[in-house]
């Protein structure tokens, strides 16, 4: 009350509400809370998300693997430094929750998800991801680029940043060939960036000495079948090289890791 009596007026910019006390927030369960790992390709998202799963395995929690495109070509989570896990493949019109359900009908837990390549599920797929962090208590944790060739980000990938509880950019920096960090997953064929395309194109994953590594999650395109003899790659650039569509250098010396 004023000093006149009167309530205070209401604040219609006012967008805070009340919070319950510490001791009545006992009484509701906690939700599970989606965090999302991005990065240009060979960043280390899938040698963390295997990491991540290792550590709650060992701690008691019970996960499932989840993946869309792997670059093997198979159900499987595998990252660059040869470390591989099983994972169930999540088509286009899988529903994740469903398939969550099937776990607990079977008699198995499911403490989190470990979900790879996340930047290729539908929008629709992460709202059921969070339909499962908040009503089921399940941690989400998913792994992906964040944008596309074309420097635009994926559906899923912007699904995941408008409704993730946490934002991780994967700290394991990959250099363009000028040596700045990298960002932008360039599709590059016949030495030259492509601006135009399908956003997810079957590309080369064969090791070159041309200092592009193809790719983080595309597998072989059959170039019998469309007759192309030139290879879709793809490759990590800076920024600044990323708009110009400078390659750098060719030649990569016998030995040296590809960066890109």
């Amino acid at each position: 009350m004023t000093q006149t009596g009167h309530p205070p007026a209401v604040d219609a910019t006012h967008a805070l509400s009340s919070v319950p006390s510490a001791a009545a927030r006992g009484e509701h369960p906690v939700p599970g809370r989606i965090r999302y790992y991005f990065g240009p390709m060979a960043c280390g998202k899938s040698t963390l998300a295997l990491q991540i799963d290792h550590n709650h395995a060992r701690q008691g929690r019970r996960g499932l693997l989840l993946v869309r495109h792997d670059r093997s070509g198979t159900p499987t989570i595998s990252s660059r430094i040869g470390i591989t896990r099983a994972a169930v493949e999540v088509h286009e019109e899988m529903n994740i929750q469903e398939l969550v359900r099937a776990q607990w009908a079977g008699n198995q837990r499911v403490d989190y998800l470990i979900v790879d390549e996340a930047q290729f599920l539908s929008p629709c797929q992460v709202e059921q991801l969070a339909e499962l962090a908040d009503h089921a208590q399940v941690d989400v944790y998913c792994f992906g680029l964040a944008i596309d060739f074309r420097s635009h980000l994926f559906p899923g990938a912007q699904r995941l940043v408008e409704l993730a509880d946490e934002l991780h950019p994967v700290q394991v920096e990959v250099l363009c060939w000028c040596g700045l960090p990298g960002r932008f997953n360039a599709r590059t064929q016949d030495n030259r960036v492509l601006r135009e395309g399908d956003t997810v194109l079957v590309a080369d994953t064969a090791d070159t000495a041309d200092n592009t590594d193809n790719t983080d999650n595309e597998p072989a395109e059959d170039h019998e079948a469309t007759g192309e003899e030139s290879t879709v790659r793809y490759q990590v650039l800076c920024r600044r090289h990323y708009r110009s569509g400078d390659l750098g250098p060719r030649a990569v010396p016998a030995g040296q890791l590809s960066l890109a």
